[in-house]
């Protein structure tokens, strides 16, 4: 347990949180009530979904004010604020398929089982648990989590946008409080309120939420049986295609790129001229799939098919269900990416990334995780090289700043 315990201790949260310590940041609250007052207010639509008294006053028990962070995190999402290449880079590396490799051993009865069930691939499930806490690292980083009935009472107060959203879900996980699948003081997440090993938020929970281990109980955050079970009824309830990809990658011919977002058969897109780049020939010729150019016009193209768009009702991304389908196929030894993505000139690769944080770490600039992902504190052992070495201090990750610090 404690070789598991090491392995998961050097996994990131797969989700990058943003910290600020005002509450004057937050939005106009809705209706101008005090925090207190909408917690009050809002008992009465919680009750009308059947949800106690003595349940609701447990939940908001040592709640007193608004989620500080919430708001703050909500701004910064990386499938939105990140380039492809460089999303792709901190979750589809040698360290997720290394890791995710270990844990297919570890619960190896579990993914059989779970497959045989739902239909969904192990790598499938692997890739989707790296991707949502790191194998269950996230859920250790406790200083990263929030309480979920209180985040999401923030976001139902004083986040005009997702008002909406907030009030449901916290209907949600007042349901899920008075079922008991788990204790208050386990009931953390996302600051959205993503929670659990696979990070399902409320009403997915409630529509998809397995018992697997049957102890009674859909206890995401504790049993990975149920957890991993949850996530494979997700995609088998949304019709997922059992031994069919996600899709192909593909070179795009001349004016190819006029047909993104066109819907046409494998066998049309061949007779157009769409090939895939390391030779192989394309199976299910007769199925739909649709074109998507990721990384631009000038980067590579990629056929999507059935299971890339039920990967996406995990979660709403290009990017997020591109990355699982990559990871998925690396995990279970199938061929990576052929072509490269249109990198910026200067730009690192993914490995390259590794080879920085080891230097820094190396000449005492940095003591993270070696884990390619460039965030905060390897940029500021990026500053502090260049500041001690006469360059300017833009904490940039560069071919130019790698080159100086191999020397």
């Amino acid at each position: 347990m404690n070789r598991i315990a090491n392995i998961l201790g050097r996994l990131l949260f797969c989700c990058v949180f943003v910290f600020f310590s005002s509450l004057n940041t937050f939005a106009a609250p809705i209706d101008h009530q005090s925090f207190q007052e909408f917690l009050e207010s809002f008992y009465l639509e919680a009750k009308g979904v059947g949800i106690t008294r003595e349940t609701y006053d447990r939940a908001f028990a040592s709640v007193t004010e608004p989620d500080a962070k919430v708001l703050k995190s909500a701004a910064y999402q990386a499938e939105f604020t990140t380039k492809i290449w460089d999303y792709l880079d901190a979750r589809v590396n040698p360290l997720s398929v290394i890791d995710g490799r270990i844990m297919a051993g570890v619960y190896s009865k579990i993914f059989s089982e779970v497959e045989k069930e739902f239909g969904v691939e192990a790598s499938v499930i692997l890739a989707i648990w790296s991707m949502e806490s790191s194998y269950g690292a996230a859920l250790r980083r406790t200083s990263r989590l929030h309480y979920v009935p209180r985040a999401l009472a923030t976001i139902a107060y004083a986040d005009k946008r997702r008002q909406k959203f907030g009030r449901s879900q916290l209907l949600a996980t007042l349901q899920i409080v008075q079922a008991g699948d788990v204790s208050l003081d386990q009931l953390m997440g996302s600051w959205a309120g993503a929670m659990g090993h696979t990070q399902f938020i409320p009403t997915s929970f409630l529509a998809y939420g397995v018992d697997f281990d049957g102890d009674g109980r859909r206890d995401i955050w504790n049993s990975i049986p149920d957890a991993l079970a949850t996530a494979a009824n997700l995609l088998r309830q949304n019709k997922w295609r059992t031994g069919k990809p996600w899709g192909y990658e593909v070179k795009v011919p001349a004016d190819g790129a006029l047909f993104k977002g066109k819907t046409k058969t494998i066998a049309e897109w061949q007779k157009i001229g769409f090939i895939r780049p390391d030779g192989m020939v394309f199976d299910y010729v007769g199925d739909d799939a649709e074109l998507k150019l990721i990384g631009g016009d000038d980067g590579p193209g990629f056929l999507m098919m059935k299971n890339f768009f039920v990967l996406k009702r995990y979660n709403n991304s290009d990017f997020y269900a591109l990355a699982v389908g990559l990871l998925a196929d690396k995990l279970a030894g199938k061929k990576s990416m052929v072509q490269s993505w249109p990198r910026p000139a200067g730009a690192l690769s993914a490995s390259q990334k590794f080879e920085l944080q080891e230097l820094l770490a190396e000449k005492g600039f940095y003591s993270g995780g070696i884990d390619g992902r460039i965030g905060s504190n390897t940029k500021k052992g990026i500053k502090a090289f260049q500041l001690k070495n006469g360059l300017a201090p833009d904490g940039e990750p560069t071919l130019d700043l790698l080159h100086a610090l191999k020397k």
